[in-house]
This record gives structure tokens, sequence and C-alpha cells, in this order.
């Protein structure tokens, strides 16, 4: 199966199991919430002392990714298990039917909806596979089968989108606050970036001097961060390398 194509489930079927979800942290608290707001029958947040009753007959592990294995042990052997990690294999579930269920979205203290977003999901057997799906579906997400092999790619693209995105976006700030500006101004600037590159892609969507040849400007700017956040500098420059890369590429697909 094409690890993009989105898995469906008829809209007639409803998840026939008792889900114990042990961790309650974030995901395992938000996830619970949502599995029981769905009507499917809940067990938990359990506390990683806490075990599953026998009347559980799919467990989700919302635990941390080293502790997977430890916890899936305490289980015993045969159940149908599944972890949420992005990166992880079905691997440390090797004692059970194993599943995977990763939500591509950010889970606050406050909570979160997860209607709309994506599912990460693999299953050792068919069955462990549906239940992955059943579980997405239920809570409004969209189940797409990731194989083992490129869990971490996956992975790595999500912490790219989100997480280093961060990282730009103070770097932006920091120097934007030595000019006297503060970081509501570029909010318009990043939101309008991120749907140009929704809409068109990114060799499309991207903008600026490097786009436009003017190298001039680039060395004044790097000048900028040399002085002001002479520690980002190699990041800077690895920004402006990868960035004329995608100006070529850009290029030559007009």
């Amino acid at each position: 199966m094409d690890p993009t194509t989105a898995l469906t489930v008829p809209a007639e079927a409803r998840f026939p199991f008792r889900v114990a979800v042990v961790g309650a942290g974030r995901l395992g608290t938000a996830l619970s919430a949502a599995f029981a707001g769905a009507g499917i029958d809940v067990e938990g947040p359990l506390t990683r002392e806490q075990t599953p009753s026998l009347r559980a007959t799919a467990i989700l592990l919302c635990v941390p990714d080293a502790q997977i294995q430890t916890a899936a042990a305490a289980l015993g052997s045969g159940r149908l298990v599944g972890h949420c990690s992005a990166a992880t294999t079905l691997a440390p579930l090797a004692r059970h039917e194993g599943f995977s269920l990763h939500p591509l979205m950010t889970v606050t203290r406050a909570g979160a909806d997860f209607d709309g977003a994506t599912a990460a999901i693999a299953g050792a057997t068919p069955r462990a596979r549906d239940t992955a799906a059943l579980l997405a579906l239920a809570i409004g997400m969209r189940p797409v089968e990731i194989a083992d092999a490129d869990r971490a790619a996956y992975h790595a693209a999500a912490s790219i989108a989100s997480n280093f995105l961060v990282t730009i976006e103070d770097l932006a700030e920091r120097l934007a606050e030595s000019s006297g500006l503060g970081r509501e101004p570029l909010l318009a600037l990043v939101r309008a970036s991120v749907e140009s590159w929704a809409a068109q892609g990114a060799a499309q969507a991207l903008t600026g001097p490097i786009a436009r040849g003017d190298e001039e400007t680039v060395a004044r700017q790097r000048d900028a961060v040399a002085e002001r956040a002479p520690e980002e500098l190699d990041l800077f420059d690895a920004l402006a390398a990868a960035t004329r890369r995608l100006a070529a590429q850009r290029m030559v697909t007009a």
C-alpha cells in the first residue's frame, strides 16, 4: 500500500472493544477524553503503575519512547497493544499483536481537538492495523499507514515542520527585537508564507533576496546576524545554502 494513502473504514463501523490508555500525561489524558467523547468504552488514563484489566482487549501505551518496551512487557504476552510514538517501529511490541497510532499534531496542557488531524498508523496484523484505523477515525482523525522503515523519516519531517520552524522564528524574533520590532509584526508574514507554501509548494512560494539573486542584500543580512546573534551564524549560513538550492530548483521547473 502507498504509505501516503489514507485508510477508510465504513461509517457504520464502531470500535468494538474496551480500550485501556496507559499514560496520564498530555497525550494519554487528551486521547482518553476524546475516545470517551466518541462513545468508546475507555479505561484510564492509567498511570504506568496501574495494570489494565483483562476486560481491556486493546491497550494503548502513551508513554515515552524509551519506556514502550518495558511497559509492553509488563502486560504479559499476546494482547492487542499499541503505542503512540512517531519514530518507534512495532519492534518493542513484538510479544503482542502490535499497532501504532501517532496523531500528527501538538497536544498542549489545555488538551487537544483531534478532529481533522492526520494519524500515522501501522499494525503487525490486519486486525491490529484496523484497530488503529478505527481508533483514529472515531475521533475524527485521518489514518495513513506508515511502514516501519519510514518511521524515522516521517518523524523527522514532523519535527522540521513544527519544532525547527519554531527555532527559526525564535531567531527571527530576536533579530527583530534588536532593531526595535516585536513578534507581532512578523505574524502576518509567517502566516502568509505558510499559506503560500500550502497552496503552491516550497519552490513557488519562495520569495526574498535569495530568490531574486540579490546576494549583496544577503551579505548585509549575514553581517547583521554575525554582529547581533553570532552564535546563530552557522544556522543562517546553512539556511541560506538550502534556500539557494530551493531557488535553483524553482528556476529549473519554471
